[in-house]
C-alpha cells in the first residue's frame, strides 16, 4: 500500500502531468525498485490519467514547405466565365480526425 500513497503523492505533486513512466523514474529515484508497467498498474487501480499535452502547431514556409507561384498577382478581372480559378487549402484538427485539410474552391 505504501507504493500506491507514493504514486498519488508525486502524482497530485506535479498537478496531473506525470505519466507512469515519469513516476516510475522519480520513485527509482527515491530508492524504490518497481517497474513501470507496475506503476501503471497501480495508477489504473487507483483512477490516475495524466492530462494529454495539446500539440504545438507547426506550419514553415520557405525551405520545409512548398509554395505555388503567384500567378494572378490579385488581378480577379476577367472578359468571360471558367478563365481563372482559385483556391485555398485551409488545415485543421478534428476530435477523431487529428489532421485534416479541407481545400475551397472559387471560380472568377
Amino acid at each position: 500500500m505504501k507504493e500506491k500513497e507514493l504514486i498519488y503523492q508525486l502524482f497530485h505533486k506535479n498537478k496531473g502531468r506525470y505519466g507512469y513512466r515519469r513516476i516510475a523514474l522519480e520513485m527509482k529515484k527515491q530508492g524504490y525498485m518497481i517497474n513501470h508497467k507496475t506503476v501503471l498498474k497501480l495508477m489504473n487501480q487507483c483512477g490516475l490519467k495524466c492530462m494529454v499535452r495539446k500539440k504545438k502547431y507547426r506550419s514553415y514556409k520557405g525551405q520545409t514547405g512548398k509554395t505555388t507561384p503567384n500567378i494572378l498577382q490579385r488581378d480577379f478581372v476577367t472578359t468571360a466565365p471558367n478563365q481563372k480559378w482559385v483556391t485555398d487549402i485551409s488545415e485543421s484538427s478534428l476530435p477523431w480526425n487529428p489532421q485534416i485539410f479541407i481545400s475551397y474552391y472559387g471560380f472568377v
